[in-house]
């Protein structure tokens, strides 16, 4: 008999103790197995994460840097030096890592099946349902027709009938979550390419996870043949048993789970071990633990508060920590350096080109017959040839039942590295959804206008559910009397998309913009945010239509700027990315927030206002009848100043407002900080009469105002009458105020978005508890060099010298 030590003469690894006893006392950490995991868990997230910063330029998944970074990780790359790889992959060390990566797996798939709707597959349209079959049964066949190829070559052998069925699965699957995200971020989600690819995808994960199912119950080694037979039935009475069993259950969790109220621990910990337990028993009947996981996923309800709770308090472990290293393992299984030779590279071609082949011509070919645009095909064609981590978990898979080889199993890595590289550039060259036209009957974008009795149009936007009760209450203000047209109003939810699971469940819940939530013809969660603007509707004049925004910081402005293009919105709300802390002081929330306002009053083809809230009318929604605010208008002179008198003397109508105008002259001998210009080159000189005549006509149409007209000799005599308005509730200054006393306020503040006013009202040397509104009006773009000049800033925030 062979020693304790050996088998079948091969030396076994040593299992490894957990952990040491430190450097001091001889034992190197490396040895032991918690600090070589740490270590491997570093090493695997520092080289993901800097690939996935490399990458995102060119606006690739973050999927491809965690299969790239486990290749570099492997034999291909650093592997091939074997003093790293016997010190930080060592082989006692591959059954732990395989063991975090695949409990990571498990519950990853978990959240992708939550990321599934059951519901959305019985609405998919015939032609959406044509392109999944065919970019399923098309590319199947192909496979098993390179399988063939590759079983007379590189793969001699094998098991035939899982190995055929394997390259068809490996061929025909399309990454449902991967494409949700490409479609995200290339912002196709609401247009008819994206909508037909995510139906079709969808239809395509199950096809593909039956296939998968089917694939491995023919995989192992059988002691009878009847073996495959079992094991697919018995997976079958799985799913049979859990969808009888299931959403009984987890809807009754549902219902205990109220919207505002934090859900119960024991609700998302037995969660958790039902999915174990799942994942049990599919892995003893001899399919996959991830597969029982996966369909508890997708068995579970949608709606309601305790999906979202459940996916936010797993995902960032998950898939921030233990999901790489399930990459990781899959590339010190992956070794480029196995294809050699000609005839290697010429089967790599083959199968890049029978993956395309099958899944671009075969979606061509159905939507050339529904009479869809070539480019809409080609895009949607691409799009579907997208693979991902469940490619990677087919392949791993074969790999470990011996069913593909290291050549084989190499050659399919790239393939799934390559079609998913090439998806994006690919669909960006291909296919530009038509850009909406100007409408040439959209007058009104600005609120100062003719007929001041015509509708407005706001389209308020808000991050987080902190801005909503001020949002609510400055449109209360905001409504004006019941002769004028009725107040329209479009909220925009600001989402970040980022790779988590919860990104992609909002995804799918949010509905195309401008679909009233009121809507009955589709369900929506009844969370905190639609409950407060459907109040607010209720008992107010005023039109309330919500809609979310789910893209990355860096575009996320040109959401919101179409947005207000196709509503024929007059002013854009944005809140400042600044919020007030207990002590009275502004504290940055996401300073990424700041540059999406920044491009937001760059690019708008409307009035834009920043909000800086304060806590205007406190923490609730305040009625009609108890609204009692005093809003100051500051006015030095210019566009943006007549706008913000604009839109005070709306607010001036409700009975509850009480308005003050501030003008503010420089006295006729001017000391200290002003600095006299020559006022023939001047272009605000030439606008002193507008604002006369404005001031004038404003004053007759609205007699409830306090004006008053201040003259004052240099900025320090203007902050201190300011000082003197501290009791107001709101503040309403224009963004770039012109004349002599603005220049001379100009760099008083730290935010050159607000403008000099703006700025003062919001420095830490400035005490006050008013909110203020920062207004900018929309003008032609040739004549807006001096407002974009304020808007240099160098990265590190501070302020590019003038």
């Amino acid at each position: 008999m062979a020693s304790n030590g050996t088998i079948m003469g091969h030396t076994c690894p040593s299992p490894m103790k957990a952990t040491s006893n430190g450097v001091f006392q001889g034992d190197n950490p490396l040895h032991f197995a918690i600090p070589l995991a740490i270590l491997q868990i570093c090493i695997v997230l520092s080289v993901t994460r800097g690939l996935a910063f490399l990458l995102r330029p060119l606006r690739q998944p973050r999927v491809i840097a965690e299969i790239v970074g486990g290749i570099l990780l492997g034999p291909s790359a650093l592997g091939r030096n074997k003093k790293y790889l016997q010190a930080i992959f060592p082989p006692n060390s591959i059954t732990v890592l395989d063991t975090l990566a695949n409990l990571g797996l498990l519950f990853f798939l978990f959240l992708a099946g939550l990321e599934l709707d059951p519901k959305s597959l019985r609405r998919t349209g015939n032609k959406a349902l044509a392109i999944a079959i065919v970019g399923i049964t098309l590319p199947f066949a192909l496979g098993i027709g390179s399988s063939l190829v590759l079983r007379k070559t590189i793969a001699k052998g094998v098991n035939g009938p899982a190995f055929l069925v394997f390259m068809g699965v490996a061929l025909s699957i399309t990454a449902f979550p991967v494409l949700a995200r490409i479609l995200a971020e290339l912002k196709l989600l609401t247009t008819d390419v994206g909508r037909m690819a995510m139906s079709a995808a969808a239809v395509n994960d199950v096809a593909a996870w039956v296939l998968l199912a089917l694939a491995i119950s023919l995989s192992g080694d059988h002691i009878s043949p009847l073996i495959p037979v079992w094991v697919f039935l018995s997976g079958c009475g799985f799913v049979i048993c859990a969808i009888l069993i299931v959403p009984p259950i987890f809807k009754w969790v549902t219902q205990h789970c109220h919207v505002g109220e934090p859900v119960d621990e024991t609700y998302i910990c037995a969660t958790l071990a039902f999915v174990l337990a799942a994942a049990f028993i599919t892995d003893t009947i001899g399919i996959h633990a991830m597969f029982g996981a996966f369909v508890i996923g997708v068995l579970v309800p949608k709606n309601g508060p305790f999906t979202s709770a459940l996916t936010e308090k797993v995902e960032d472990l998950v898939s921030g920590l233990f999901l790489p290293l399930y990459f990781v393992s899959s590339g010190l299984k992956t070794n480029v350096a196995t294809i050699q030779g000609l005839q290697s590279w010429g089967l790599l071609a083959l199968v890049i080109c029978t993956a395309c082949f099958g899944k671009i011509v075969g979606t061509v070919a159905v939507t050339s017959i529904c009479k869809m645009p070539l480019r809409e095909a080609l895009a949607l064609g691409f799009l579907m040839n997208s693979k991902g981590l469940v490619e990677l978990i087919v392949l791993n898979i074969g790999k470990d039942r011996k069913v593909l080889n290291d050549q084989t199993f190499a050659i399919m890595v790239l393939m799934a590295l390559f079609t998913t590289f090439i998806t994006t550039p690919l669909v960006v060259a291909v296919y530009k959804p038509a850009g909406r036209a100007r409408k040439a009957d959209y007058k009104h974008r600005t609120i100062e206008r003719k007929n001041s009795n015509s509708q407005l149009r706001i389209l308020a936007c808000f991050h987080s559910s902190r801005n909503i009760p001020s949002i609510i209450n400055l449109l209360e203000a905001s409504r004006g009397t019941e002769k004028r047209e009725v107040l329209r109003v479009y909220t925009m939810h600001l989402m970040e998309l980022s790779e988590r699971s919860s990104a992609i469940l909002m995804v799918h819940k949010a509905r195309r913009n401008g679909l009233p939530f009121w809507n009955k013809g589709q369900q929506l969660d009844q969370n905190h945010v639609v409950v407060a603007f459907e109040a607010f509707h209720q008992l107010s004049r005023v039109l309330v239509r919500p809609m979310t925004s789910i893209s990355s910081m860096s575009d996320m402005h040109e959401d919101i700027c179409a947005t207000a293009e196709a509503k024929s919105v007059a002013i854009i709300i944005l809140p400042f990315h600044k919020h007030q802390m207990l002590d009275g002081s502004l504290e940055t929330t996401q300073s990424d927030f700041r540059w999406v306002n920044r491009r937001v009053l760059e690019h708008a083809s409307c009035s834009v206002g920043i909000f800086v809230d304060r806590g205007l009318g406190g923490n609730t929604h305040i009625r009609a009848s108890n609204v009692s605010y005093f809003i100051t208008v500051l006015f030095f002179g210019g566009h943006d100043d007549r706008e913000a008198l604009a839109y005070g003397g709306r607010m001036a109508e409700h009975p509850g407002i009480q308005l003050t105008v501030v003008r503010f002259s420089v006295a006729p001998e001017t000391t200290g900080e002003i600095v006299r210009v020559n006022t023939n080159d001047n272009p605000s000189a030439k606008l002193v009469s507008v604002d006369e005549e404005f001031l004038m006509d404003f004053k007759e149409r609205i007699s409830s105002v306090n004006y008053e007209e201040k003259i004052v000799k240099n900025a320090r005599e203007t902050m201190d009458v300011i000082r003197e308005l501290g009791r107001s509730n709101l503040f309403l200054v224009g963004r770039n105020p012109e004349g002599e006393l603005a220049l001379a306020l100009n760099g008083k503040g730290d935010s050159p978005e607000l403008g000099p006013v703006g700025g003062l009202l919001t420095s830490p040397e400035f005490s006050t508890a008013a909110s203020v509104l920062v207004v900018q009006q929309y003008y032609d773009k040739g004549s807006q060099g001096l407002s974009l000049e304020n808007l240099e800033e160098l990265p590190n925030g501070d302020s590019v010298s003038q």
